[in-house]
């Protein structure tokens, strides 16, 4: 032991070393902070152009309304950076120590330091429970196992052993494999201890490597955003340019360029629909608040709606589909099976205790290694309380498993007892190997294996002797084993997931399972939780040899992926991609990273993921529930629907208010509008309605439907066309209120009274008729949404204080009026989208 605390480095080569290669940490993106949040935030277009607005009010004097605009403005800045921020924040909190404590040799004396210290050239002391700091190649190892599937994908440990004179070079090191001298930094000894010499850290190291693969590939935009942004700057040019017109024509008619310009701006305002980007912003952040609260971080906002598009889903099996721990199945013993992953009783037939016993003989009494947890779990359901549990017995000697064989060997001796009791279990040749049976018998059990392994488990073979000299042999071989059993162990899937999958199949979200796993278990798992696995089974050796167009073409019909690579993961994404397809991935390791990223969504696993994978991730998974997918993929499509409902609501609504601003000033008569009433209109009552659409409930069929075409628009023609008829409808009812006040002689501010009221009232009519364009008001209405009672409650109250407070009426330019003449402006209103309830009841609209 001396000899390994003299071969560490001193203070002042470590301190060196820190400074010239820099900390051992792997490539993450950089974080946002508040100013570059900001910044994003307030570079939106719409944004800018009511700052514009805004400043170009201020200029005038008139105060009220510019402020008006900056507090819309502040609205929507202060919705999106909360958010933005807190969704950061959440993810920092969600993070597990990126770097682990190390335990090094430093100037000939052990100290425990912060992972991201080790530098290459350490000497690493490592113990059963111990993350892995930094690659590296062993120089003493007692009895190791290495769980490596953070890195490979594969739930079983891999032995480890010190490095000798024969073994390969460190640039031939690779995760996977038994009996090898390296280990990787994020893998966790789960049994024995040794010291590693580092040989690379931070970016230089396998996770680094993959890690740095993911600054190659770049997330794309959502058609929700390259959409919305086109939508808004085409109404935002159209909008400018009839500014420009009105303010030049009513200046003209008017002799007065000052009002021109306020005419102008007031139609800008009129036709600029602010209220979509406040609209996306609360949808997708309270889309993501939703989630969160079902235990699904939003890590990407934006990557919601594309969620909900989704059409293939890949995940990997580890972790992911099963719960990453082992558990005992299936056990043979004298000729019968015994299913315990079927069984729920807490008796075990007799037949079976003695595997249970020397199982439990043969492992360790406070396991970390998964396969002797299963083993003492299986203990404890079947056999606690009875002879077969040995805590007095003394543990003699312990037979290690070694290259030569796969197997190792518990002597033991009871109190009082005068005989060894030995307890073997290893991989079921070399059991069979160590028993010396005849060729029928090691047949038999030879077939018995085979069987197992065929439904997908990993079989161990348990023997047992006794042996009376008083001095023990060398080697397992002269113990006279019999063979005790055969014990399966699997990788349980999570209960969840075959309903999770039953629902994704409904919804034509297809699943593919990519794993690093044998073909025969990616097979039992597929059956198992209900895959579609009839378009074969592709081998990672398969994929390799597969050139893109060949792996395209296989790709659009195959599921199920076995013994696959990170790269080759990457390249599958890529592949179903440029089939079409809109593709989520699931993943919680660092081989899965690349593809996370390169996917339209990646979704990481939260409890166990690594760093690099939640920072490759859209959406990250807290409590690592695959169930949870499908309910992201709900709230998906549920927010699509609800957006596209609101967006439809916005075009409508501004076809009135521009043509109300716009008429009198072609026709020469009396205004409707001042900055005041749109205002009142677009920072009230549009962006409360949007809480009113982003809280409908979905849509029963939701589920049921196949996934949308992500190339097809997201506001179609269809949309556009309806909208503008609901919009005209509104516009003749509310001008032609207009024209009849104005033939019976009524003032302008009367005029302006009547028409506003109208207007408002048709504007709750809009809100009603577009919450489905499938169910008419009368059936919406008996679906809850406390926030639309709020809206029209808020509504009603503001308009009647306008309507009724002299100090208001004087702000609005209206005069009183009489009961009966808002009842009737009201009714007017509301009817003026009964055509479109009509349509819907005839079942002419169908969905938005």
């Amino acid at each position: 032991m001396r000899d390994i605390f003299e071969q560490g480095l001193s203070e002042n080569e470590a301190a060196e070393r820190f400074k010239n290669e820099g900390p051992n940490e792997i490539p993450t993106s950089k974080r946002r902070g508040l100013v570059s949040i900001a910044l994003e935030v307030a570079g939106e277009p719409m944004i800018l152009l009511l700052l514009t607005a805004s400043a170009v009010y201020f200029s005038l004097g008139d105060i009220k309304e510019a402020l008006m605009l900056a507090v819309s403005v502040l609205l929507v800045l202060a919705i999106t950076f909360y958010q933005e921020h807190k969704t950061e924040r959440a993810l920092e909190a969600l993070r597990d120590l990126s770097s682990p404590r190390a335990l090094v040799v430093r100037g000939g004396q052990s100290r425990r330091i912060p992972g991201r210290e080790v530098v290459r050239g350490d000497l690493v002391l490592l113990k059963e429970g111990d993350r892995v700091p930094a690659d590296g190649i062993l120089v003493t190892s007692t009895h190791m196992a290495v769980d490596e599937s953070l890195l490979t994908g594969e739930s079983i440990p891999v032995r480890k052993r010190m490095a000798d004179a024969g073994a390969p070079t460190p640039l031939e090191a690779r995760p996977g494999g038994d009996d090898l001298p390296f280990v990787f930094s994020g893998s966790l000894v789960v049994q024995g201890q040794g010291a590693a010499r580092a040989t690379a850290t931070g970016i230089r190291t396998e996770m680094g490597k993959i890690g740095k693969i993911l600054q190659s590939v770049k997330p794309e935009k959502t058609r929700l955003q390259r959409e919305t942004g086109r939508l808004v700057r085409i109404f935002a040019t159209l909008g400018l340019g009839l500014c420009a017109l009105t303010a030049v024509l009513y200046g003209y008619s008017r002799s007065s360029a000052v009002d021109g310009l306020l005419v102008g701006i007031t139609m800008a305002m009129s036709m600029i629909p602010e209220e979509i980007p406040v609209v996306l912003t609360v949808f997708l952040a309270l889309g993501a608040w939703r989630m969160s609260a079902r235990n699904v971080l939003t890590r990407r906002i934006a990557a919601i709606e594309t969620l909900g598009a989704a059409t293939v889903l890949c995940v990997d099996k580890t972790g992911t589909l099963t719960q990453n721990r082992m558990t005992v199945e299936l056990l043979h013993a004298n000729g019968e099976f015994h299913d315990a992953a079927q069984d729920t009783a807490t008796a075990l037939a007799e037949t079976f205790h003695e595997l249970g016993e020397f199982a439990l003989l043969a492992s360790q009494r406070d396991p970390f290694d998964p396969m002797e947890k299963a083993i003492q779990e299986l203990a404890t359901r079947y056999l606690a309380g009875t002879e077969h549990i040995h805590r007095d017995w003394t543990l003699i000697r312990e037979y290690p498993l070694t290259p030569a064989l796969l197997a190792l060997s518990h002597v033991w001796r009871s109190p009082g007892g005068s005989d060894f009791v030995i307890a073997a279990k290893g991989a079921p040749e070399a059991v069979l190997d160590l028993c010396h049976l005849d060729p029928k018998e090691e047949s038999f059990l030879a077939k018995k294996v085979q069987e197992m392994a065929g439904r997908g488990l990993r079989v161990l073979a348990v023997a047992k002797a006794y042996f009376r000299k008083p001095s023990l042999p060398e080697i397992q071989h002269d113990f006279d084993f019999r063979p005790v059993g055969l014990l399966g162990f699997a990788d349980p899937i999570r209960p969840s997931v075959p309903g999770a999958i039953r629902e994704c199949a409904d919804a034509g979200l297809r699943v593919v399972m990519i794993t690093g796993d044998y073909a025969g278990t990616a097979s039992h798992i597929a059956d198992a939780i209900g895959l579609d696995a009839t378009g074969g089974i592709v081998s990672g050796p398969e994929l390799e040899q597969m050139s893109e167009h060949d792996l395209r073409e296989r790709a659009r019909g195959t599921n199920v992926y076995a013994r696959t690579v990170p790269e080759q993961k990457l390249r599958l994404v890529e592949a179903l991609k440029s089939n079409g397809e809109t593709v989520a991935m699931t993943g919680d390791g660092v081989n899965d990273a690349p593809a996370l990223k390169s996917a339209h969504i990646g979704v990481a696993m939260g409890g166990r993921g690594t760093d690099v994978a939640r920072e490759a991730s859209s959406i990250v998974l807290i409590d690592d529930d695959f169930s949870s997918i499908v309910a992201a993929v709900r709230m998906g499509r549920r927010i699509f629907d609800n957006l596209k409902k609101a967006v439809a609501y916005i075009l409508s609504i501004h076809v009135p208010i521009a043509g109300l601003a716009l008429l009198p000033v072609l026709l020469g008569w009396p205004l409707i509008f001042f900055p005041a009433h749109i205002v009142f209109l677009e920072l009230i009552i549009d962006p409360a309605c949007s809480i009113v659409f982003e809280s409908e409930p979905e849509e029963k069929d939701i589920m049921r439907r196949p996934p949308r075409d992500r190339e097809s628009p997201l506001f179609g023609r269809r949309l556009f066309a309806l909208s503008a008829l609901q919009g005209l409808g509104v516009l003749g009812v509310c001008f032609g209120v207009y024209v009849w006040g104005r033939s019976l002689g009524q003032p302008a501010e009367t005029l302006r009274a009547t028409t506003f009221t109208t207007l408002v009232a048709a504007n709750l009519g809009l809100i009603l008729t577009n919450r489905s364009w499938k169910s008419t008001i009368w059936a919406t209405l008996r679906s809850p949404n406390r926030a639309l009672w709020l809206v029209f409650a808020g509504a009603a109250a503001v308009l009647a204080a306008v309507l009724t407070i002299p100090v208001l009426r004087d702000l609005f330019y209206f005069a009183p009026l009489t009961v009966r003449r808002a009842l009737l402006c009201v009714a007017a209103g509301f009817s003026s989208v009964l055509w479109f309830e009509f349509l819907k009841a005839m079942g002419k609209t169908g969905r938005t």
